[in-house]
């Protein structure tokens, strides 16, 4: 992987935090950070090239008018004023490739002197399997800070840690040998008849990929997920974003981006569900 800094820009050193999606159903992540940058009008700074994703191009995304600037699969933005630098990824992974990307990611993270990263991503309802919604909210959290997947202050922010994390099923003990770089095979993945299809759904998205590599780089990692179902998820994507913001509340001298109601739709937003229908139909 490679970071290509635009004409012009320079990366700002002090940016510790890293937040970006991991893909999955209903894009809810993507859209997340979509909302992020728009709002907060975050620097784009340069772009990633990584042959693991898959080329994609587009018009710019954020506006406020279409200029022609054109949107890359991979793209780095930063907010220098909230120590954060945000990637948003446009297009998917090469089957059978997000393991290495998920390594290639990290290495960037660590070059760049990222110390926490936050993972915003999204979970089948289909696959909720012990349903909980005592607190409230469609929102969990998987954290590196204790080896069962717990954190303290998530728990304050009244989220549930991912239930169905289990560091001891193969699909995670796998990507935990794959990102530590020890002896194993990246082809040696149970295969579908050794291990249980609902236990280990978890660990075969995206998330868990990038969460393994990130973690066995010794960064901090904090998931952000959000159980959703396809079709319209933009509420899910501002619930997942007003989340982000309470997370980074978190940090020392550092304020929330911003509230419920403070968030800018992109420019692009406008195109997601077409036109209209035409009412004189009805």
């Amino acid at each position: 992987m490679e970071f290509v800094e635009e004409q012009g820009k320079i990366s700002h050193s002090q940016c510790s935090t890293l937040l970006l999606p991991a893909l999955s159903i209903g894009n809810v992540g993507q859209l997340a950070v979509d909302l992020m940058i728009s709002t907060t009008k975050a620097e784009r700074i340069g772009f990633l090239d990584d042959p693991n994703v898959l080329p994609c191009v587009g018009n710019d995304a954020y506006g406020p008018l279409p200029v022609g600037l054109l949107a890359l699969p991979l793209e780095v933005y930063d907010l220098a004023s909230n120590e954060l630098t945000f990637v948003q990824q446009r297009s998917p992974v090469v089957k059978g490739m997000m393991v290495q990307f998920a390594k290639n990611l990290a290495d960037f993270a660590v070059a760049a002197g990222k110390k926490h990263v936050i993972l915003l991503s999204s979970l089948d309802f289909g696959q909720w399997q012990r349903v909980d919604m005592s607190s409230g909210m469609q929102i969990h959290y998987l954290s590196s800070s204790n080896a069962d997947g717990s954190d303290e202050d998530c728990e304050k922010l009244g989220w549930k840690k991912l239930q169905e994390y289990n560091p001891s099923q193969k699909r995670w003990q796998y990507l935990q040998t794959v990102a530590e770089g020890t002896n194993a095979e990246e082809d040696a993945l149970p295969s579908d008849d050794d291990i249980d299809e609902e236990e280990d759904y978890h660990a075969s998205l995206p998330f868990a990929a990038l969460f393994s590599c990130f973690k066995a780089r010794g960064l901090k990692v904090t998931c952000l997920l959000c159980y959703c179902s396809e079709g319209d998820n933009i509420a899910d994507s501002v619930s997942l974003a007003n989340a982000a913001c309470k997370v980074l509340g978190q940090k020392p001298n550092s304020v929330p981006i911003c509230g419920d109601a403070g968030w800018i739709i992109p420019l692009s937003w406008k195109s997601v569900y077409g036109p209209p229908p035409d009412m004189s139909m009805f």
